[in-house]
């Protein structure tokens, strides 16, 4: 029974030490010299006894940031990806709520992190790890020994931090057991095997990277980042991922569209992709079209989880969609069990009649859940309840927020946020739907819903070819009733996305509203 990830090392290290197990734009790293690697910083770091502590990793997008990941692990502790490219503001909230142990980070980062996290100010006792030093350290076999034989899989893995309704940046706290049991779902469902290559395009302090980091140590397979400015020049980005073979790619929604806007697959096609995940936020049918029209015969997964819950539902792609259609999230993965619950706190089943069913706050419980926020007992308290079904003993469920149904094949449906949803002329309305129906509209590219509460407006905003507004209410008044029309209209050349690939909502409103 596996109960810490760095097993999957140690497992794919003796299989294939002299394998290449990530790639990056500055060289690679075989699995045998990660594996001495990481012990090394891990023996480093144990000196600073950060056991059960947090690491903020301070690096760029890297191999070696990796390696600073699976170092913290060795030494018992959890780790923080954030990236020297991240807002110094944002960086500076984040360490206020992290409060690490420990800052790793590169030589070249070193005056960059005295100014950020005030080293040396007398209230902080957080010391600062020169990575490029730590690494030549000797290892420790008995302290790291001690370390794992006292370790459990609901030990802290990491801590992602993700946007706060109230502006503060949440730290969402992720056990090992967690990605052990996503990794042995990805084995029975997927079937990967060590030849698997992927193509790894998210930031490392956002959950979908944790598929392609951890599929590499599971399966003894490879992983290659992409440079993100070749998702700008598709002929680039298609050579690239055919020059590495890349057979699996877990993309948000956003990268996914650019390729599709771009027309990437003109030229050329990505000849060795099998698999194409995606996760994140809604993926529109229409440019998921365009990939299923050139790649017929990969398989096609939309993955459903905030951080929170990391992946807890899924959807194989197993028929064609309308453009104007919205995809299912599906089903609960192996190690997790959803629960609709209406506003009163009961259940929504699928109905028998196979007819939609009422709609419900999605919550998840089981072996998917994160330990709670960072430094947060309210905001934990707030997410993470009793479930109300259950009376008999302690159970712990995330509420989402997100509202779904079960549509006629008993499929999970996303609806909308709880805090998407508006009451507009009497009318209780999701603005996921206007945005489906509008991004199936012919020359849209993206776009988004807002409200402005102020005048009562539906506003829709949208990139791509300029529409007057008479054609695109024309356009869809065919797919949504006469309520639910945007009262405004507005056309951007691009709309704001923050890191993640995400679309910035707050941005946006502050923008149009």
């Amino acid at each position: 029974m596996v109960k810490n990830v760095l097993e999957y090392l140690e497992a794919s290290e003796a299989g294939f030490p002299d394998k290449n197990a990530y790639m990056d734009k500055n060289g690679k790293i075989t699995f045998g010299d990660l594996g001495d690697r990481a012990r090394r910083l891990g023996s480093f770091l144990a000196r600073k006894s950060v056991k059960g502590k947090p690491v903020a990793v301070f690096m760029e997008k890297s191999v070696d940031m990796i390696l600073g990941f699976m170092g913290t692990v060795y030494a018992g502790g959890f780790y923080c990806p954030i990236d020297v490219t991240m807002p110094e503001e944002r960086i500076r909230t984040i360490f206020s709520v992290l409060k690490p142990a420990v800052v790793l980070t590169r030589e070249s980062d070193r005056e960059k992190v005295a100014k950020l996290f005030s080293v040396g100010d007398s209230n902080t006792d957080t010391d600062v790890i020169i990575y490029e030093e730590a690494i030549q350290y000797q290892v420790n076999v008995s302290v790291l020994n001690s370390i794992r034989k006292r370790s459990v899989d609901s030990d802290p893995l990491y801590v992602l931090f993700t946007s706060g309704s109230t502006g503060v940046p949440k730290g969402v706290v992720v056990p090992h057991r967690v990605m052990i049991n996503n990794m042995e779902w990805l084995e029975k469902e997927y079937h990967f095997t060590s030849e698997e290559v992927l193509g790894n395009q998210v930031p490392f302090y956002f959950d979908v990277s944790d598929h392609d980091i951890y599929s590499v140590l599971k399966f003894g397979c490879s992983m290659v980042i992409v440079p993100p400015e070749y998702f700008a020049f598709p002929v680039k980005l298609v050579q690239f991922l055919n020059e590495y073979k890349v057979t699996a790619i877990f993309w948000v929604p956003f990268a996914l569209c650019m390729a599709a806007n771009l027309d990437a697959f003109k030229a050329e096609v990505p000849k060795y992709l099998k698999y194409i995940f995606f996760a994140g936020e809604v993926m529109p049918v229409k440019q998921l079209n365009y990939w299923r029209k050139h790649l017929p015969d990969s398989l096609y997964a939309n993955m459903y989880g905030p951080t929170e819950t990391y992946v807890c539902t899924y959807y194989n792609l197993d028929r064609e969609f309308r453009d104007d259609e919205s995809l299912p999230i599906g089903f609960p993965v192996r190690y997790a069990d959803i629960l609709v619950l209406d506003e009163k706190g009961e259940l929504v089943e699928p109905t028998e009649d196979g007819s939609e069913s009422r709609q419900g706050e999605l919550c998840a419980r089981g072996c998917t859940l994160a330990l709670g926020y960072m430094n947060s007992p309210e905001k934990t308290a707030e997410r993470f309840v009793q479930n109300p079904l259950q009376k008999g003993w302690p159970e712990i469920i995330y509420r989402t927020g997100d509202i779904v149904r079960y549509n006629s094949r008993g499929e999970l449906e996303y609806l909308s946020r709880k805090d998407f949803q508006i009451k507009h002329l009497g009318y209780r309305i999701e603005l996921g739907e206007i945005e489906t129906a509008a991004g199936a509209v012919q020359g849209v590219e993206t776009c988004a819903c807002v409200y402005d509460m102020g005048r009562k407006m539906i506003v829709l905003v949208y990139s791509g070819e300029e529409i007057s507004k008479r054609d695109m209410l024309r356009a869809l008044e065919s797919k949504i009733p006469k309520y639910m029309l945007p009262n405004r209209v507005l056309h951007l050349e691009e709309l704001p996305h923050n890191a993640n690939g995400k679309i910035d909502r707050k941005k946006l409103e502050g923008m149009v509203v």
